[in-house]
């Protein structure tokens, strides 16, 4: 099947945007990608496998951050011991990511405090003061129940994050001590400031036949929230 650029452009929705200036723009439908416009030495850090095509002059390499420390850390979280660090010293240059599964990208300013991503939900990040690690759980039971795992990639600083979502992004800001019952997988990130804990569906038929598992993920505003429509299943370790 051939397809004609009129209707590619068409049938992709496309925004600009300008973000710690780092022009970039999301597109696309089902399975979205970004488009990341570098001035000269300018960097991203990007997720492994997320890089789909760039630019002659654009250089990546892989680093871990946080050193050593980092990469122990990190070799237990599900996100691979290292990230893409993308730059270059040339004008006009560019690179696509996506993150190979069906779902959304929307970003994540700094600037209204650090944001904690679950696995597989990491798109890329930039800015001068941007910090990436990997912390665990504070709360055993979340941790080992509650849909997140045990490790969460944690992003800091100053500088904007890109995130990606599985189907559609539900976003929700909840004031302080609000809460919000999540169901396990469908969260994809949650500003630093959630308490973030699990809590029983309650009911035995409930737990064997509702489909939902026995507990629930339990947020606890202030903060903002960003559920997933599609669940990501992994093991409660990861």
């Amino acid at each position: 099947m051939v397809f004609c650029p009129y209707i590619i452009g068409v049938l992709y929705k496309e925004s600009w945007m300008k973000s710690e200036d780092m022009e970039y723009s999301i597109s696309g439908e089902i399975a979205q990608q970004v488009r990341l416009d570098f001035t000269p030495n300018e960097f991203v850090w990007a997720s492994g496998g997320s890089l789909m095509a760039y630019s002659s002059g654009i250089k990546w390499e892989l680093r871990v951050p946080g050193g050593l420390g980092g990469a122990v850390r990190r070799s237990f979280s599900g996100e691979g011991v290292s990230l893409n660090y993308l730059q270059t010293d040339q004008a006009e240059q560019y690179a696509l990511l996506a993150a190979n599964s069906p779902g959304h990208v929307t970003m994540w300013d700094l600037a209204d405090g650090p944001v904690l991503t679950t696995r597989g939900s990491f798109l890329a990040a930039w800015g001068e003061d941007v910090d990436i690690t990997v912390v665990v759980a504070q709360r055993a039971g979340a941790a080992m129940f509650g849909g997140a795992g045990l490790f969460l990639q944690q992003i800091s600083g100053q500088g904007t994050v890109l995130i990606h979502g599985s189907g559609d992004f539900y976003e929700r800001r909840l004031a302080a001590n609000e809460q919000l019952l999540v169901s396990t997988g469908n969260l994809a990130a949650f500003a630093q400031s959630i308490d973030y804990d699990i809590q029983s569906v309650g009911g035995l038929r409930k737990m064997m036949f509702g489909g939902e598992g026995v507990f629930m993920t339990r947020l606890t505003g202030p903060g903002r929230v960003l559920l997933q429509t599609l669940k990501r299943n992994f093991s409660p370790t990861q």
